[in-house]
């Protein structure tokens, strides 16, 4: 009988995320490392297991994670998303607190691009009157 996993895709600044649940221990593997070897700040392995412990599961799922794109903080938001999005299809009765806590939602927050005739996004040049 096939071992059952359950997908989420999640996206979050450049970075796309695939995220696979599988029942299990609750290590979580990025691009076949670690969590720990593959993002470097601790800080954003607490934003990574949310969804998990907001439902209660963090123990329960091993969590598989192919992320591609932008950089550590983009990835790890983008792997948050996908594990909520992934444990809607474990149980939709998740549904009400990882709403509750903002774990549907994509964050749609991108870098402004560059405008014409300034140094960066916003950032002009010295103002002189003469």
């Amino acid at each position: 009988m096939a071992q059952a996993q359950y997908i989420g895709t999640g996206r979050r600044k450049n970075s796309t995320a695939r995220v696979r649940l599988v029942p299990g221990t609750g290590k979580i593997v990025f691009n076949k490392k670690d969590m720990e070897d593959y993002i470097p700040f601790p800080y954003l392995y607490e934003v990574i297991k949310q969804p998990l412990n907001i439902t209660d599961t963090l123990g329960s799922y091993d969590v598989y994670v192919n992320v591609n794109g932008g950089g550590f903080t983009g990835q790890a938001g983008a792997a948050r998303h996908g594990i909520s999005r992934a444990l809607l299809s474990v149980d939709p009765d998740f549904r009400a607190p990882l709403k509750a806590a903002g774990l549907l939602t994509r964050d749609p927050r991108m870098v402004e691009r560059k405008k014409p005739g300034l140094k960066k996004a916003r950032k002009a040049g010295q103002f002189s009157k003469r």
